[in-house]
């Protein structure tokens, strides 16, 4: 908005009210990017701490942590009177998720094993569940005798589960949805739309992606995981082809989109949100938590986690400085991505829909390609 940039960052508000400027270049401004990705480089030095702290002593005290360092930012964001204090509230915005992120990942031993195999009915929906159960018991007793997680996954037979540790999270980014999201006013402002225009754009994308993630939660465990990903990531490549040739054609530095290519436009970039709202949205964090057998779980969450948080940093950092340098060619820059990653699964990702955490390694057994990785 004029009003946050004429008090935080000058010169953006300079070059977006000026005629001469490129559209695309409007906004390019390394502070104004220093705002949007100082949260996540902080979440992830947190997230480091914040594994420690969980350890050590348990997950209320990360709740704690995490919970204080929200509300720290909270008001210094809403109480900033310069960039200095603008920044340091949103790092400490940035200390609350890299908490929050690995809350959501550990889990500390039930004080009853009773309680474990009640939970484990339950879910089932069946009493017949006690050779699950005793599985699952093994498996933990297993877990706890590995001393050191890290050193554990990067051996061989754990080859296939550092990849997707690394891969899955670093592909979700690669989509260019954090990049739409974060900047979707400032991107919506650059193809002609005003002021409250641009956010009502942005809300409409916020609330395209929450409904397509329900559609996720419905059917993904009726049609499995490679089939959400592999049509959710063709999707998206149409949708960003669709919108680089509408505005490399009607876009450019001296003009703005017409009301109806405009409205293209934004429906066009509404099915790719909802297309990555339903496959890469939920399931970038779902197959990873699916496929770490308990021995490697810790060190492999907390390696998604981070290659997460520093390719969101990486790419939030960037998008302003690659809209200007690509202007519609950013779309094409993330669908040659969404490429690679479609063909990724294709390949590599055996289908996890109904296969138990404790059986999970067989997966890999018969795989044609990690088969040789996990064999002996």
């Amino acid at each position: 908005m004029d009003e946050f940039l004429r008090k935080f960052f000058y010169t953006v508000y300079l070059n977006k009210n000026r005629a001469k400027e490129n559209n695309y270049c409007k906004y390019n401004n390394q502070g104004l990017a220093a705002f949007t990705s100082s949260l996540y480089l902080s979440g992830l030095v947190a997230s480091i701490v914040a594994s420690a702290v969980t350890k050590k002593h348990g997950r209320r005290w990360s709740i704690i942590c995490g919970g204080i360092s929200f509300l720290i930012g909270a008001v210094l964001n809403a109480s900033a009177v310069n960039l200095s204090m603008l920044l340091l509230g949103r790092i400490m915005l940035g200390v609350g998720i890299g908490f929050g992120n690995q809350i959501a990942f550990r889990f500390k031993d039930f004080q009853s094993t009773r309680k474990v195999e009640k939970c484990s009915k339950k879910i089932r929906g069946t009493k017949n569940a006690d050779a699950e159960f005793e599985d699952i018991v093994d498996a933990s007793t297993l877990a706890k005798a590995v001393k050191h997680p890290f050193r554990e996954i990067l051996k061989r037979r754990n080859r296939p589960q550092l990849v997707m540790a690394i891969f899955m999270p670093m592909f979700q980014i690669l989509t260019g949805i954090n990049a739409i999201l974060f900047y979707a006013p400032v991107l919506f402002g650059s193809m002609g739309f005003k002021g409250n225009a641009s956010l009502y754009s942005s809300a409409l994308t916020g609330a395209v992606l929450a409904l397509s993630t329900l559609v996720s939660m419905g059917v993904v465990d009726r049609w499995g995981r490679r089939v959400l990903l592999i049509s959710g990531g063709i999707q998206m490549i149409l949708c960003q082809i669709t919108a680089a040739t509408i505005l490399g054609l009607k876009f450019g530095n001296d003009k703005e989109l017409s009301k109806g290519f405009s409205i293209t436009v934004v429906t066009t970039i509404c099915l790719f949100v909802a297309a990555f709202g339903w496959s890469w949205g939920p399931l970038g964090w779902t197959v990873p938590s699916e496929i770490f057998p308990l021995q490697t779980r810790s060190a492999a969450q907390s390696i998604t986690v981070a290659v997460n948080l520093l390719f969101t940093f990486i790419i939030a950092q960037s998008f302003l400085s690659l809209l200007c340098a690509l202007k519609f060619g950013f779309f094409l820059f993330f669908s040659g991505w969404i490429v690679i990653m479609t063909i990724f699964v294709y390949v590599f990702l055996p289908e996890t829909k109904g296969v138990p955490l404790e059986e999970m390694v067989h997966l890999w057994e018969k795989h044609w390609f990690w088969k040789k990785f996990v064999a002996d």
